[in-house]
């Protein structure tokens, strides 16, 4: 689930977008009822599209590699080579965010060998590793897709604060300058998927604020506790992740 640990753009501080609690309290039955539909799709083989091309997945906050364990199986299925990310459960980043961003950078680079290039996918506050760590390693990053990831918001934006204090123990810190950064893409192609029915963190802040020449925004039906194994989702980042007809 997401976190201000990673603070976000001052375009949403004086405004709040949190979801409305309707949608959020209807979060659990929602992605239960996703999950039934991704049963149906798990009955069709989806087409071979990976050419063994190597995807890493970035779980959001609170979760582990199992949050995106039917994403990361849909996409092997797919003929991708799928890994999580290797660190266990997300807590948030520990200490300088930086440092903590750099030595993430390093593991993964680590991980994904022999590959030479890796796509990253993140959902929710895992959008935010996807992202700073392209444009770390903007050269072995063909392509960032974010699930949910409100890299446009704030801390009025979602509603999972009380997440991110629970498992670290303080407050997150709002640093202007880094929401500032975080919430520009990195130089590679990059798409977010958000839903409208969202009910954790706001839509909008899931969405570019400005025009970006390789960033584009795909708006998906589904929940957010969901968006692991919503067939919409699965679909959208195999075709995304697909190399285009004059690669194949």
């Amino acid at each position: 689930m997401t976190t201000p640990s990673l603070p976000l753009p001052a375009s949403s501080a004086a405004t709040n977008r949190r979801p409305a609690l309707s949608l959020l309290a209807t979060e659990p039955a929602r992605a239960a009822l996703e999950a039934w539909h991704a049963l149906q799709l798990w009955r069709q083989a989806p087409e071979p599209v990976g050419q063994g091309r190597t995807v890493v997945l970035f779980p959001g906050l609170g979760t582990d590699s199992l949050s995106l364990w039917p994403l990361r199986r849909h996409l092997e299925r797919a003929g991708f080579r799928a890994l999580d990310w290797g660190q266990g459960v997300n807590r948030g980043p520990q200490g300088d965010v930086d440092a903590w961003l750099d030595r993430l950078a390093d593991a993964v680079s680590k991980r994904i060998a022999p590959a030479r290039h890796a796509s990253l996918v993140g959902w929710s506050l895992g959008g935010f590793y996807a992202r700073e760590l392209a444009k770390r390693l903007p050269e072995r990053v063909p392509h960032v897709i974010t699930i949910g990831t409100p890299f446009s918001g704030g801390p009025d934006d979602t509603h999972v604060g009380w997440l991110y204090r629970l498992l670290n123990g303080r407050r997150a810190h709002d640093h202007q300058a880094l929401r500032e950064r975080l919430a520009e893409p990195p130089p590679v192609p990059t798409t977010s998927l958000y839903s409208r029915a969202d009910g954790v963190v706001s839509w909008e802040a899931c969405t570019h604020a400005d025009a970006w020449p390789q960033a584009r925004d795909v708006e998906v039906q589904a929940s957010h506790l969901g968006m692991g194994w919503n067939p919409q989702v699965l679909t959208q980042v195999t075709q995304l992740l697909a190399p285009r007809r004059s690669e194949r």
